[in-house]
């Protein structure tokens, strides 16, 4: 039993992994994952293995070491191990790739933050929506890592945007799961309607470098976002 508990364990420990190393191979400016979960869960199949064929199996102490090696060896061999460098631009200093990474880092948070209240609401349809405008977001982070000159105004527009994307998508979430309520679904819908008018405009003028356009952008969004209680006054 400890030993499939353990085995369970390092499974999950490789799917998390591999979703760490599929996320950081898609970005331009990455830094590796804190902790090494492939290779966790690679020493936890091993150890899996080992005390299986010691307890259950009655192997002598060495063969049940070796065969628990090989176990780990295996599903290192099969999908490889962590990444563990930090990943950057040519010719970008480590602290602006540092300053990228860290910025993209929170502006991912919140997307997750995102997506997750919106797997709550119980409308597939909605919830779709809100995974398209996320995917938009994730576009965005791209532009800023190719050309990193853009990343001031982008964090501006970014922190305003996900934020109240994110604030609202919670509180729909926990008003719409309790009540069903059609106006409240319509009011919701209209401001993710807002929300992807002013990314598309936002996006276009940051790739025009159209500092003025884009700096009214979001006095437009952070004025409609007040209006709704999502941010203070």
């Amino acid at each position: 039993l400890g030993g499939f508990v353990g085995l369970m364990g390092s499974a999950w420990l490789l799917n998390e992994g591999l979703r760490a190393e599929e996320a950081y191979d898609a970005r331009a400016v990455a830094r590796p994952p804190a902790i090494p979960r492939k290779l966790f869960g690679a020493a936890l199949t091993g150890l899996s293995v080992a005390m299986i064929g010691a307890i259950s199996l009655g192997q002598a102490p060495l063969g049940a070491v070796i065969f628990g090696a090989v176990a780990g060896l295996a599903q290192i061999v099969a999908f490889g191990l962590d990444p563990m460098r930090k990943k950057g631009l040519e010719g970008v200093d480590q602290m602006a790739t540092e300053r990228i990474a860290r910025a993209i880092d929170q502006a991912e948070g919140l997307v997750r933050d995102t997506t997750a209240a919106a797997a709550r609401i119980g409308d597939q349809r909605v919830a779709g929506r809100v995974e398209r405008i996320c995917d938009q977001a994730r576009e965005m982070f791209r532009v800023v890592e190719r050309d990193p000159r853009d990343l001031a105004r982008a964090r501006a527009f970014l922190s305003v945007y996900l934020l109240g994307l994110r604030d609202a998508t919670v509180k729909f979430a926990d008003i719409y799961g309790r009540t069903r309520d059609p106006v409240v679904l319509g009011q919701y819908e209209s401001l993710l309607g807002d929300l992807e008018s002013s990314f598309t405009k936002q996006r276009t003028h940051l790739l025009e470098d159209n500092r003025g356009d884009l700096e009214v952008e979001i006095e437009v969004l952070r004025e409609r976002l007040q209006q709704d209680g999502l941010t203070p006054r």
